[in-house]
């Protein structure tokens, strides 16, 4: 890119701080909506309305809708990404403060990095990377443990199993993407994937019993804000200041919101949602985010058979 062709220093500033702020506030708009939407349901009603929003308008911007067969592809990634990964968060943030949530799924590059090597082979064991996950592995441990509470609540550990349960499920959908025919468009691929998402959560909650004895007419108007902010601000305008950063910045550079957000999350939590930060969660975030910096810092190693791997698609990385 010539120096002419870079935008505005501003705009870099404005997309940068959106995927920065917005992502990791959306922790805590996840833990209010589902103190009283169940959580399956409120994600299904998340990413069923942002998904047709954003179709609609890559329709209107002349992108092609996916093939039966790309369809196919979305809809297997979305069990993994948002059946599995943003359910189980969205369950989890019932148990688990949104801060201490936002941590644990920022361990992704942890068991990314895992996928990598095991179904890729883009990234070799390595002893920079043995301790990058050995550290990552110690601070979920010190996040869960409840000798090490250092007077803090224990976290429950159904929801730290859900959370860790989480983070795999979208290191092995980030494999997945790279080897899965999917829309050359980024957003469109995006569009698929939430809309295919949103119909599989409404499923898993029908199935779960969710709908029996919920009522929308009970819902506040905090809880409404909620999903409103998670649909326009997360799913929307976050998304689309991320995908123009890919275009405008090193991935290097853009990946640095994988340990901003935790930040971001956590400081949200303590000062806004009134939850509780002790030696425990602020030990286990060091260890996470020192984790996550290590990995996400370490080059990806190109094998001599990868050249058919295509990095046409990305999923929607948003809280």
């Amino acid at each position: 890119m010539r120096p002419t062709d870079r935008p505005p220093t501003w705009q870099t500033l404005l997309a940068f701080s959106l995927v920065y702020f917005v992502w990791g506030s959306t922790f805590l708009a996840i833990r209010v909506g589902v103190r009283e939407v169940p959580p399956f349901l409120l994600a299904a009603m998340r990413f069923l309305l942002a998904g047709m929003i954003l179709y609609v308008w890559m329709l209107a911007k002349g992108a092609a809708s996916p093939s039966r067969r790309e369809w196919v592809s979305a809809s297997l990634l979305a069990v993994l990404i948002f059946v599995f990964d943003y359910g189980l968060l969205f369950w989890a943030e019932q148990r688990v403060p949104s801060g201490v949530a936002a941590v644990m799924m920022a361990t992704t590059p942890v068991f990314m990095v895992l996928s990598e090597i095991l179904f890729l082979g883009t990234q070799r064991l390595t002893v920079r990377l043995v301790l990058a996950l050995l550290i990552g592995i110690g601070g979920v441990a010190v996040l869960v443990s409840r000798s090490l509470n250092f007077g803090e609540v224990p976290i429950e550990t159904s929801g730290a199993i859900a959370l860790v349960a989480a983070a795999i499920s979208w290191s092995v959908s980030s494999a997945l993407t790279k080897k899965l025919p999917l829309p050359p468009s980024k957003a469109m691929s995006s569009a698929a994937q939430m809309l295919s998402g949103g119909v599989l959560l409404t499923l898993a909650a029908g199935v779960l019993g969710e709908f029996r004895g919920f009522h929308l007419q009970t819902v506040s108007g905090t809880a409404w804000i909620a999903l409103g902010y998670l649909v326009i601000a997360g799913s929307i305008v976050a998304f689309t200041a991320y995908v123009w950063l890919i275009h405008h910045e090193s991935p290097t550079k853009v990946g640095t919101y994988a340990y901003v957000n935790p930040v971001v999350a956590v400081a949200l939590g303590y000062l806004v949602g009134g939850e509780a930060i002790g030696a425990r969660t602020i030990g286990g975030t060091l260890l996470v985010l020192v984790s996550v910096i290590v990995i996400t810092t370490t080059p990806a190693r190109k094998p001599e058979t990868d050249a058919w791997i295509s990095d046409s698609s990305t999923s929607s990385a948003d809280a």
